[in-house]
């Protein structure tokens, strides 16, 4: 059985993972494994996997806080409660980090540059294992602090989901093209800017029969793993349409953009998570 993470040892491997968010944030070179070496002198005999999987803890407790996490560390759960609690109380004093965040999810986007459209898609990510904790309530301060939540933050960045819409229309044209579909491709739709957001998807294009394909496009600057928003609308138009219905998710948009697409009901090809009520008095 693996030894639980004393304080000191959370803290340190805290401190160092925020200080490589910090740095790519800021568009800052950095180097993971001079990071590792240094951080291991601080822990108790832990191997560079025990200190990757701890990484990749702090990545997921992140996603729940609603912060984009480091890219190289997929979140992974099952995390000690000190680890959260660690954390948590760590971001309350990181000011200059969470206006980074909050610059970097607000900056305006600019169309994508890929050298090759087809090239950005990829598998779906494996799902994801659901955050768990795994030791007593100690060590830390018991009243949870609470954050903005920076991803539905940039969730709501029109430009970069316009940016997004627009680098997917190009893919759709080019993918009907290459497959001889010239009079098809004339006629994808970018549907969010013809008629508006209430269709419930953004894109209009064509399988090689000619059958609709109805794309809702989703776009985040961070990593694979990062939760994307959606609407009750688009929610019941992925279910009346699931036939026709993909999600495009893309992905490392600002710097090298990729994409994973799922096709069907939301409900049935995602874990959705209620965020949000409406309420009205009694």
């Amino acid at each position: 059985m693996s030894r639980e993470w004393s304080r000191v040892e959370v803290e340190a491997t805290v401190a160092s993972y925020l200080d490589m968010l910090a740095a790519e944030l800021k568009g800052e070179a950095y180097n993971k494994t001079e990071h590792r070496r240094a951080l291991q002198k601080l822990l108790d005999d832990r191997s560079e996997g025990a200190i990757e999987r701890k990484h990749q803890n702090i990545s997921a407790v992140l996603i729940e806080l609603g912060f984009p996490y480091i890219d190289g560390y997929k979140p992974l759960g099952n995390y000690q409660r000190l680890l959260s609690g660690v954390l948590e109380d760590r971001l309350s004093g990181e000011e200059e980090l969470k206006a980074n965040v909050g610059t970097a999810v607000q900056r305006e986007a600019e169309d994508a540059k890929v050298p090759s459209l087809l090239a950005i898609m990829e598998d779906p990510p494996e799902p994801r294992q659901s955050p768990k904790v795994s030791d007593p309530l100690v060590g830390f301060t018991a009243r949870k602090p609470r954050f903005t939540n920076y991803l539905a933050m940039e969730a709501r960045n029109s430009s970069l989901g316009l940016a997004g819409e627009r680098l997917v229309l190009r893919f759709e044209k080019t993918r009907l093209e290459i497959l001889g579909e010239h009079k098809l491709a004339a006629r994808v739709e970018h549907v969010a800017a013809t008629v508006g957001d209430g269709t419930g998807f953004d894109i209009r294009s064509f399988e090689k029969n000619g059958a609709e394909r109805l794309i809702e496009v989703k776009t985040t600057a961070y990593g694979k793993q990062t939760p994307f928003f959606l609407s009750k609308n688009e929610l019941e138009v992925s279910r009346v349409e699931s036939e026709r219905y993909h999600l495009y998710r893309l992905f490392k948009f600002r710097k090298d953009p990729r994409c994973f697409s799922v096709r069907g009901a939301l409900d049935r090809t995602c874990v959705l998570n209620p965020t949000q009520y409406r309420g009205v008095v009694a």
